[in-house]
């Protein structure tokens, strides 16, 4: 069994979730939430906030593997920077615990669960509570993505062990 964290990082909200992947390759709900970091007086004690929560939830469900999602450019360049301090804090709270992380992008995460890079949010939600087998669930937006971050890590993963992709990658480290 691997325990995997999602995280969709935001500046105001972070998202979190976390699954159980078990040797046949089938996901489990394990937990997910959002840590809103708004109530801070400035940003970067919302950086703070971020990685104090954060390393509660790695302290209480105690997860070997991370996935992440990339940021992504929007409209104001202004947010993809705060975005992206926000990632980097997320970053390395769990780099400070040697832990596995891999990235994905938002569109690979799209195309992951609904079989299109532009999938709407929606789409992607009742994605992630068809596969985790939460239909009555109501799940907050942040923490919904964070388990579709989570869920398309579980099949990129399973994915890449099948096709023999990751013992070539390991082969090619010199593990």
């Amino acid at each position: 069994m691997i325990r995997i964290l999602g995280i969709d990082p935001g500046s105001q909200r972070t998202g979190i979730g976390v699954i159980d992947v078990d040797d046949a390759g089938r996901c489990r709900y394990v937990h997910a939430q959002a840590l809103v970091l708004l109530g801070a007086e400035d940003f970067p004690s919302r950086l703070g906030l971020l990685c104090e929560g954060l390393e509660a939830l790695l302290d209480q469900w105690q997860p070997q593997q991370v996935a992440i999602e990339t940021v992504f450019m929007d409209k104001s360049a202004t947010s993809a920077l705060k975005l992206g301090h926000a990632r980097g804090a997320a970053l390395a709270t769990v780099v400070r615990r040697h832990l596995p992380v891999s990235e994905y992008a938002p569109r690979l995460i799209k195309q992951s669960l609904v079989g299109r890079g532009a999938a709407e949010k929606a789409q992607v939600q009742h994605m992630v509570r068809l596969l985790l087998n939460l239909a009555d669930a109501r799940l907050q937006a942040d923490a919904a993505d964070a388990l579709a971050v989570a869920l398309t890590h579980a099949h990129m993963s399973a994915t890449a062990t099948r096709t023999g992709v990751a013992t070539a990658l390991l082969r090619r480290r010199g593990a």
